[in-house]
């Protein structure tokens, strides 16, 4: 649990937020709740506000909401429809305004999951952030709007892939995920990329060549390690493209965040969707080969957040949040992890 003066100072930030929409320009996400989360996660409460400040200028107000009512009656005929992201945080605030948010969370976790490509993964990821508080600081208004914020994003953007997939091969996540094939064109936005999955040679197999979970345990162990994976390998393959291939480990990181608040039989689904957002984002943006970074990595955890803080830009700082997260579950991937933070810093522009 964060120091009392920490949550308020979360609560606070999430709260000048929230009059703020989930994204900008028509599509890039608001990453700034995230973000704050994990400053705050991190020590680094003494300069949310002086973030959020520098990062004011890509905020926008939280657009109209239209002349529908989401419920249970309608909700299939708005999932995946950005007009309505108003409507569908208005849904969930009424949600979890009746009802416990584990109970909601949990009803809707696997109506979501299939679509955890959408938003090129930030909805996901922003539940992720959300229920980490939850867990660690406990209910309060804002932190219970900021859970109806992220799931509304989710279900306004959910985009689910063209086939299902199905797990049905031998390999660890690493493995699998170094046999990912790249997409034939990795040029335009990540849904020009993606949409490519289908015909590029190779997916089909890579996608479903991780082995199987066989239980909720192994697939909290199988996620765990793919987080593992997807940041060790983002410290060789960052140049990729190094904004977007946080993602390949900060999306599957949220599922694992999330699997504690969930019931066990939703553990299995959630490691078999995080696989596929990582492989995704992997094969849209994935270089020809390794390039190692010149720049000598932190030497512990708290350097390594402290750099990114410094750096000050949201992805930069998501990395590092869940570099340390891979350091304190696998000790012996520490300097790799922390390495990955220093690729991010090297290569990510500053914000101005």
């Amino acid at each position: 649990m964060t120091q009392p003066e920490s949550t308020a100072t979360l609560d606070e930030a999430l709260t000048r937020l929230h009059t703020t929409g989930p994204e900008h320009l028509g599509r890039l996400s608001n990453h700034a709740p995230m973000a704050v989360e994990a400053l705050v996660r991190h020590g680094q409460a003494a300069e949310v506000h002086h973030w959020l400040n520098s990062y004011r200028d890509k905020l926008e107000e939280m657009p109209a909401a239209g002349n529908i009512r989401v419920d249970e009656g309608n909700w299939r005929a708005f999932l995946g429809d950005p007009r309505h992201l108003a409507d569908w945080i208005g849904h969930f605030g009424r949600c979890l305004e009746e009802r416990p948010w584990r109970e909601v969370l949990a009803q809707w976790w696997p109506r979501l999951l299939p679509g955890i490509l959408g938003g090129a993964t930030h909805p996901v990821i922003r539940v992720g952030h959300a229920v980490r508080t939850l867990l660690a600081d406990g209910e309060a208004a804002p932190r219970t709007a900021e859970l109806a914020q992220a799931l509304g994003y989710w279900a306004a953007r959910h985009l689910p892939p063209a086939a299902p997939v199905t797990l049905s091969g031998t390999r660890d996540p690493a493995r699998a995920l170094a046999a990912v094939p790249a997409v034939p064109s990795r040029r335009g936005s990540v849904l020009d990329r993606v949409s490519q999955l289908p015909a590029t040679p190779g997916w089909p197999a890579a996608v479903s060549a991780p082995r199987p979970p066989r239980g909720p345990e192994d697939a909290r162990e199988l996620l765990t390690e793919l987080v593992c994976a997807a940041v060790c390998r983002y410290a060789e393959r960052a140049h990729g493209e190094p904004v977007m291939l946080v993602h390949a480990a900060t999306a599957p990181n949220a599922v694992l965040r999330t699997l504690p608040a969930l019931p066990r039989e939703l553990w299995v689904p959630g490691y078999t969707a995080a696989w596929l957002s990582s492989a995704a984002v992997t094969a849209a943006y994935a270089p020809d080969g390794p390039l190692p970074s010149a720049a000598p990595a932190p030497g512990t955890a708290e350097e390594a957040f402290e750099r990114a803080a410094a750096h000050g830009d949201e992805h930069v700082i998501k990395l590092a949040d869940t570099a340390l997260d891979v350091a304190a579950a696998a000790p012996e991937r520490a300097g790799t992890a922390l390495a990955a933070v220093a690729r991010a810093c090297e290569l990510v522009e500053r914000p101005a």
